[in-house]
């Protein structure tokens, strides 16, 4: 009996384990890259590995994933085997998919061309990032950066420089999705080997060295330009910061941090108990939409303050920030006096966090003839006009038939 629980329990934890397909060059990166595959393992990925070449490579099926991430780790592939490609690999993301890609100076086109789609230019082929003020013992092609992206669910919160052997990126200016990660420093700069530093070469803080994109669904890509950086002989070195960095955002990159849910929104009139679709002008009303976060494998309530909810017809009419209350974003206003058909609507997108959305649509009506004041104060001037005429009327009316009654006798 106590077999066959176990059996049950194990079967249930590679149930709910991703399912993430890891590319290598060669199975001798699963000795150098060890600790940080370990530290998938435990965070609950179940591993597969291939070569990047391999014929029988198929990220999907009749429409369906086959698997939950992507991790490529052959940075000099010139060819994907299978139906693997940059197109697909960006399909893959459309579908949901999460992707962390590992370059270097010796990058091959369909990593270039996948990092393009994503919205990253990855620097020429045999090019480097260089520092000869910012390394690690004198040595130029090693840079130390510490320009990491405040975000801690992203990038951790590393108490050394983090170091970076590899090819640079640009991150593209019209795409609005992508996050610049970590950046290098002020004095670095891009070039190959045999040729010279020319004008239109990356330089400075102009220079990612490892960029994210977070999809309108939530799915998420890591790019690096550097592919030693998640190796042992990086992570282990007590002198920087790779440990703790590589491990915060390869997480992040598969769901495993910085994700939000959003519970059944609540828009009532403000003492009533159930959902309205129909509301009066100027009523008085009250929205609650209750956030978690996902902290290791439990859901807890969602710290963050800075939520907004608009009242939107074709612009937002009432604009608010939310109090948090143990995970309950809520708050209370009045309709404005307009009506037509609102939304109730939450739009919330923070770097590092994924997309929370809720829209709620309900009608907004005027007044009944009946709901209108008898007495409106503001015409009280044309109430004293009315009766000021009546009253006129009957005193010009009396002191008229008086006199004329004299004039005959």
């Amino acid at each position: 009996v106590v077999a066959v629980v176990v059996v049950l329990a194990l079967a249930a934890a590679t149930a709910h384990a991703q399912k993430t397909l890891v590319l290598v060059d060669n199975m001798g990166v699963k000795d150098t890259h060890s600790y940080f595959f370990s530290k998938l393992e435990a965070a609950g990925l179940s591993l597969k590995f291939s070569l990047a070449d391999s014929s029988s490579l198929n990220l999907e099926r009749y429409g369906e994933r086959l698997f939950d991430n992507l991790i490529v780790f052959s940075p000099s592939t010139t060819q994907f085997g299978g139906t693997l490609t940059a197109q697909t690999m960006a399909d893959f993301v459309d579908h949901g998919g999460n992707v962390l890609v590992a370059a270097s100076s010796d990058i091959g086109s369909p990593i270039a061309d996948f990092g393009y789609n994503i919205g990253f230019e990855f620097g020429e082929e045999g090019s480097s990032v260089l520092d000869h003020f910012s390394n690690v013992n004198g040595d130029a092609t090693v840079i130390t950066a510490d320009d990491a992206l405040d975000v801690d669910v992203m990038t951790g919160t590393p108490s050394n420089p983090i170091h970076f052997s590899g090819i640079s990126l640009v991150a593209s200016e019209e795409n609005e999705l992508v996050i610049s990660v970590l950046r290098a420093s002020s004095t670095a700069y891009s070039k190959k080997k045999s040729r010279s530093v020319s004008k239109n070469s990356a330089k400075g803080k102009s220079i990612v060295l490892v960029g994210a994109m977070q999809a309108r669904n939530n799915a998420r890509v890591v790019l690096s330009g550097s592919f030693d950086m998640f190796s042992n002989k990086f992570v282990f070195d007590s002198t920087n910061g790779n440990k703790e960095f590589v491990e915060s955002i390869s997480l992040w990159c598969f769901g495993e941090r910085g994700v939000l849910r959003s519970g059944d929104a609540v828009f009532r009139h403000v003492g009533e108990e159930e959902n309205s679709r129909q509301y009066t002008i100027t009523d008085e009303v009250v929205y609650k939409l209750p956030i978690e976060e996902k902290v290791g494998s439990k859901w807890v309530p969602y710290s963050g303050n800075d939520v907004q909810l608009e009242f939107v017809r074709m612009d937002a009419f009432v604009r608010r920030t939310l109090t948090n209350n143990n995970g309950v974003q809520e708050t209370q206003f009045v309709l404005p006096d307009v009506y037509g058909v609102f939304q109730f609507k939450v739009d919330y997108k923070r770097i590092g966090y994924s997309f929370i959305g809720d829209s709620q649509q309900v009608s907004v009506r005027p007044l009944w003839h009946t709901q209108y004041e008898r007495f409106i104060v503001a015409a009280y001037p044309y109430y004293t006009s009315a009766f000021s005429m009546m009253v006129g009327f009957v005193v010009f009316s009396i002191v008229y038939l008086h006199h004329s009654k004299q004039k005959k006798q």
